[in-house]
């Protein structure tokens, strides 16, 4: 009667490797979701602040009269140098 079903009890070392390996990933897939469900913080929401209509903007370059003088720095106020031949 044993050797009616010889395969049934007996597994091939490929099984064997195969289980093992898949047994390894449910645990991490596992382990993932327990942390993902039980230790990450929940995600704060932003407070949108709402424009009002009646606020004002700041200018723009082209209603203040365009970009400001340059500023004389003190590397600027010194005369260029010209080498020496």
């Amino acid at each position: 009667m044993d050797d009616a079903l010889p395969a049934v009890g007996r597994m091939t070392p490929g099984w064997v490797d195969f289980f093992i390996t898949a047994g390894a990933i449910a645990l991490v897939g596992i382990g993932a979701l327990i942390w993902l469900f039980f230790f990450r913080k929940p995600k704060r929401r932003r407070k949108y602040r709402h424009h009002r209509r009646g606020h004002a903007s700041s200018a723009t370059l082209a209603q203040t009269g365009g970009l400001p003088p340059v500023r004389q720095t003190e590397f600027s106020r010194r005369p260029p140098t010209t080498p020496q031949p």
